[in-house]
């Protein structure tokens, strides 16, 4: 499989009890096959929430 270059934006992920911002977020590397993946905030693990992803160009547009 290619690495995907040209993927940038933003994804809204309703993340389950159970699961990690991490394990989100390399979910999301995986599927979309790009190393540049991150997000805005973390949750707890035993937290079920909303978890904005930021992909490719769009992990600059957040700051700490």
């Amino acid at each position: 499989m290619t690495k995907r270059e040209d993927s940038n934006g933003l994804i809204l992920v309703n993340k389950p009890r159970g699961l990690t911002s991490h394990d989100v977020v390399n979910y999301v590397r995986k599927k979309l096959n790009t190393k540049r993946v991150g997000h805005a905030g973390t949750l707890d693990p035993q937290a079920e929430g909303l978890l904005i992803i930021l992909v490719g160009r769009y992990t600059k547009f957040f700051s700490r």
